[in-house]
């Protein structure tokens, strides 16, 4: 459960993006106990496009944004529920990769099939925002494990923007069911948990 160091979120989003997808995230709960999750589904978004949070200007709201990479940057989606990203690429640019959705083993496979309900089942909240994503914090990021070391992962548009619909910067694990939509054409696989790794794996 070692978490994913530094270097790797020192690029671009639109390569962090896809390379996120079959990591996992991990928060260690009061009781000691680690809860944890597959992230199926992220998007990536950067300063020079205007779905961006950074896009027109920086403010006290979107400050982690322009920070150092390798940061949790939580911010509110209208006013209702928490979105989750990683801070990407270098400190004075916008530029961060979304977690759209996750599988829990042994839930309900739908449980964090959207950035809210990622969120909720993560009990993440501003209070998470600004914090490192790389072990320090209660709550970080591990590396795919053996087992989905080659994912197959579809390409598409991003979804719930108003701005840059066309742009090809969303990614998901074809064989998930927690993927909060699938591209069109793109069926929704039989249930199969076989491509998930074990509570053992994760050691």
């Amino acid at each position: 459960m070692k978490p994913i160091p530094v270097p790797f979120f020192e690029r671009s989003a639109e390569l962090v993006g896809p390379d996120l997808v079959g990591c996992r995230l991990v928060k260690r709960q009061a009781d000691g106990s680690l809860l944890w999750g597959v992230i199926v589904e992220t998007e990536a978004y950067s300063q020079d496009e205007p779905a961006c949070h950074g896009y027109r200007r920086r403010t006290p709201q979107n400050e982690t944004l322009f920070g150092e990479p390798g940061r949790f940057y939580v911010y509110v989606s209208y006013g209702i529920h928490h979105c989750v990203n990683v801070v990407t690429e270098r400190a004075e640019w916008a530029n961060g990769v979304l977690l759209r959705a996750a599988v829990l083993p042994g839930e309900p496979e739908r449980v964090a099939a959207g950035p809210g309900l990622l969120a909720r089942r993560f009990g993440l909240t501003r209070s998470d925002d600004s914090q490192p994503v790389t072990g320090e914090h209660d709550v970080w990021l591990a590396p795919r494990p053996a087992s989905l070391d080659s994912p197959e992962l579809v390409t598409t548009t991003r979804i719930g923007i108003s701005q840059g619909q066309d742009l090809p910067l969303r990614w998901y694990l074809r064989p998930s069911r927690s993927v909060s939509r699938r591209s069109k054409g793109d069926r929704t696989p039989s249930l199969t948990t076989a491509w998930l790794p074990s509570v053992e794996v994760m050691g």
